[in-house]
């Protein structure tokens, strides 16, 4: 017998059981299905793993400069164990996906397992939405909803002509699979994903080459950011290289690792590494999921929605997250699902505008942004004024032992509105979530200058940016 549900959401990601749990608290019945592990790309392939790679590189990174915290450290004391290090990223990744599955039971939202399809009219249902699941055992289910909301999530995009083997030409999932840390890498693309990896690999010890084609690193960030974050790199040994066109039919797999060729300027110039990992951007998962039996339209790979409801080309057929596009973070995802819930649930919901979902680059110095860059905000026909203020006018940095980097903030000098906030520096991931919530308040740089922030803290380089940008003094 079909199983009827109010909610069926296709993909288990956060932006798949955030709507789940939203949908099922707001009192309606719901199916997940989830070809994999409830979590999704975010959790087993992606942020939470990443990240903590990112943080055992920063403590490797840190106890090689303890002497200068007045702490002495046997320099043959000191070694990265990468087995160790990925044993503690897989238990991070497990428990939390043992918190996501008791968050299921928790709701009461019924999990399935299996490859998830999207079917036309039927005898189940006069319209399409029903949804035929795969089953591992190879038996079917299907599932009857009211409505639908396809979370399929995002996987990374591949160039064309690179001979990807898994293991020494790679994209960022397979990455992850290493059981040895290469001597040598050579990464393809100097975006977000690329630096954080450049980051993390050049701390702990391999010798880093990024290959961007842009002009610039993060070429969708403040030029200022991107400034800041190469300079950075390069003094840690980061070889980078912008206006690069790969040679992808150059490319090959030797007995070393992989070389290459590239157009650098006009030059031509030859890699060699141990492996390669490309990262240039991701692509939606909108094939095999059965659209071609529904009015739902796609455009460049990922689903067309309604920007402010999110329904589909079938209004009972939601899409959030990666598989839309925009700005593919799962921050993004969550925010959405609660839209879409919110709409089919009756209410009338406020979407978030892309530019104002906060952007996090978990490098280090990490760096994190909201709103708009100056550039744009030129180019958008406002008259711009910028205040930007050095990490290493406050104490705490300097006590932190992380002094590098800076705030800036943009803003209308006509009507006096914030547009943007751009940070570099310890702990940006963090302060950037006072920038968020000025965002929504729609608070003015002196409103936040005016906020007391505690003394000694890095979250004082907030207030002594909007104070600098609205003229009401400060230290610098």
């Amino acid at each position: 017998m079909p199983i009827e549900t109010d909610v069926a959401v296709l993909g288990g990601g956060p932006g798949g059981y955030t709507a789940a749990v939203r949908a099922a608290q707001a009192g309606r019945s719901v199916v997940i299905i989830e070809r994999d592990k409830l979590g999704g790309t975010c959790l087993h392939r992606g942020c939470i793993p990443s990240k903590s790679l990112l943080r055992s590189a920063e403590v490797y990174a840190t106890l090689r400069k303890a002497s200068s915290y007045g702490i002495t450290v046997p320099p043959v004391g000191i070694a990265v164990d990468w087995t160790a290090v990925r044993t503690r990223m897989a238990g991070i990744v497990e428990q939390l996906h043992r918190g996501v599955q008791a968050l299921m039971k928790q709701n009461k939202i019924q999990v399935i397992q299996g490859n998830g399809r999207i079917i036309g009219p039927s005898i189940f249902s006069p319209k399409s939405g029903a949804v035929a699941v795969e089953l591992p055992d190879g038996e079917s289910e299907t599932i009857v909803p009211k409505n639908v909301i396809i979370a399929t999530g995002s996987r990374p995009r591949r160039l064309a002509g690179l001979p990807y083997d898994g293991k020494t030409v790679v994209t960022s999932d397979e990455a992850l699979e290493w059981t040895e840390r290469p001597a040598s890498v050579l990464i393809v693309g100097g975006g977000v994903i690329g630096v954080e990896w450049a980051s993390m690999l050049a701390d702990f010890g391999t010798e880093v080459t990024l290959v961007e084609t842009a002009d610039r690193l993060l070429p969708a960030e403040d030029k200022d950011v991107s400034a800041e974050i190469a300079k950075a790199l390069s003094k840690r040994g980061v070889r980078m290289l912008t206006g690069a066109k790969l040679d992808a039919a150059s490319c090959r797999v030797t007995e070393q690792g992989v070389a290459c060729e590239a157009e650098v300027k006009g030059e031509r110039t030859v890699f060699a590494a141990e492996r390669m990992m490309v990262s240039v951007g991701r692509q939606g998962n909108v094939e095999g999921i059965g659209l071609e039996n529904t009015d739902v339209k796609s455009a460049n790979g990922f689903i067309a929605v309604n920007p402010s409801t999110l329904q589909t080309g079938e209004p009972h057929i939601y899409a959030i997250g990666d598989v839309i596009g925009g700005v593919q973070l799962a921050h993004a995802a969550m925010h959405e699902a609660a839209v879409a819930v919110e709409h089919l649930t009756g209410g009338k919901p406020e979407r978030c505008p892309d530019r104002d979902i906060p952007r996090c680059i978990y490098s280090r110095p990490e760096a994190a942004s909201i709103g708009w860059t100056e550039e744009a905000a030129k180019a958008g026909g406002f008259q711009v004024k910028t205040a930007k203020i050095p990490l290493r006018i406050l104490g705490k940095a300097l006590v932190y032992g992380e002094a590098e980097g800076f705030a800036k903030a943009v803003a209308d000098a006509r009507s006096g509105d914030l547009l943007g906030v751009h940070l570099v520096g310890a702990h940006a991931t963090e302060l950037i979530a006072e920038a968020s919530l000025a965002k929504l308040l729609d608070a003015i740089p002196w409103e936040i200058g005016r906020t007391i922030h505690p003394h000694p803290t890095l979250s004082e380089i907030m207030q002594e940016t909007m104070l600098g940008l609205s003229g009401g003094g400060g230290h610098a």
